[in-house]
C-alpha cells in the first residue's frame, strides 16, 4: 500500500494497529478506543472538475456550501464510488489515507482536527489503522487548513 510505503520513506514514527473489520471512521474510533474527533474521516470531493481530498474528523461531515465559497467553486460534489475506486486504486473502498498528495489530489484539512496532537486513519483497509503526531500528519500531507465541516447530531 502506498501509504505504508511512503509513511516508512519519510521516516516518521506512527503505530499501526489491526482491529475487526470497520466499515465507517466512527466505528473505527470506537475500535482504537480515541474520540471520533481525533479520527482522520476522507471525503473526496469535486469542486467545478478538480478534486479534493477534504480530511475532518470522523464525527462531521462536511457542509458543501461553505467548501464550495472556501474554494470559490460554482458547484461542489461528493465524489461517487466508481470516481474513489479509480482514484485510490491501492485502497478497499471506504478506507482511503488522508493523504491526497500520492493520488494527485490536494488535501484540505478541517480545522477541528487541530484539536489533538496525534490523528488516527485507516491504512487503506477496513483493518488497518494508523495513529500519527500531527504535525507529522501536516508536514507529509501538506494540507490546506480551512474550516468546512459541522458536528454531526
Amino acid at each position: 500500500m502506498k501509504v505504508i510505503e511512503f509513511l516508512d520513506s519519510q521516516g516518521v514514527h506512527y503505530e499501526m494497529s489491526q482491529h475487526r473489520p470497520v466499515f465507517t471512521a466512527q466505528q473505527m474510533a470506537a475500535e482504537e478506543h480515541v474520540p471520533g474527533m481525533a479520527v482522520a474521516k476522507p471525503v473526496v470531493v469535486r469542486a467545478d472538475k478538480t478534486y479534493y481530498l477534504c480530511v475532518l474528523p470522523a464525527c462531521c461531515k462536511v457542509d458543501i456550501d461553505v467548501l464550495k465559497n472556501a474554494l470559490g467553486a460554482a458547484d461542489v460534489v461528493l465524489a461517487d464510488e466508481d470516481e474513489i475506486a479509480k482514484i485510490f486504486d491501492d485502497c478497499t473502498l471506504g478506507a482511503e489515507p488522508p493523504f491526497g498528495r500520492l493520488y494527485g489530489l490536494e488535501t484540505l484539512m478541517d480545522a477541528t482536527l487541530e484539536q489533538d496532537t496525534f490523528i488516527v486513519f485507516q491504512a487503506g483497509t477496513h483493518e488497518l489503522a494508523i495513529r500519527m503526531d500531527l504535525d507529522d500528519y501536516k508536514k507529509l500531507a501538506q494540507p490546506r487548513v480551512l474550516n468546512f465541516s459541522y458536528h454531526m447530531r
